[in-house]
């Protein structure tokens, strides 16, 4: 019996796709979701504002456990998951135009390059003598949490140059510190 290239295309796409959401179900955890900003407005001790050309950048201090860290790094993860889900699920659909795939495979590896950098951030931060910290990139937003007990405006500088050099610059970008 002879298949069609067309029948051999598609059952290669779906392969494919089967392949690829197996491996982002099983792979280690990468990010996570943010905390939403109420919760961070609550749990605010003191807030700074610099400006600084186009750029904004937030200072805040917090009091905070490793459970806030994890947690928000499994709710970000959890988001990551739904979002590459979403879009193997428009790669698997043959409803779609050639460009609509493209865009969605585009935006795929957007996100995972996203990921890839928020982590890469995350061990220069820790690199730097913090206990710990959690990046968190959202299109041209950057939220840098930071447990540290050193809390000045020089600490956040550093960090935004870090942050700078590895994302290119943010219009938005905040940094909170977390105490122990």
């Amino acid at each position: 019996m002879l298949l069609k290239k067309q029948t051999v295309w598609l059952l290669t796409m779906l392969s494919l796709v089967v392949v690829l959401s197996v491996y982002y179900v099983t792979a280690e955890p990468k990010t996570t979701n943010q905390v939403t900003r109420q919760e961070k407005e609550k749990e605010s001790a003191a807030t700074k504002e610099k400006a600084s050309g186009s750029q904004k950048i937030k200072l805040t201090t917090k009091s905070a456990s490793d459970e806030v860290f994890e947690t928000l790094r499994l709710e970000r993860q959890d988001e990551m998951s739904k979002k590459q889900e979403e879009l193997t699920n428009k790669l698997a659909s043959t409803d779609l135009t050639p460009d609509e795939k493209s865009k969605a495979m585009d935006e795929m590896k957007k996100l995972t390059e996203t990921a890839n950098k928020e982590q890469v951030l995350e061990s220069l931060i820790k690199a730097k003598g913090y206990e710990d910290a959690l990046v968190q990139a959202d299109g041209d937003e950057v939220v840098v949490t930071v447990k540290s007990k050193k809390h000045d405006k020089a600490a956040a500088n550093e960090i935004v140059k870090l942050v700078n050099q590895e994302l290119g610059n943010t219009p938005k970008l905040a940094v909170e510190f977390q105490s122990n």
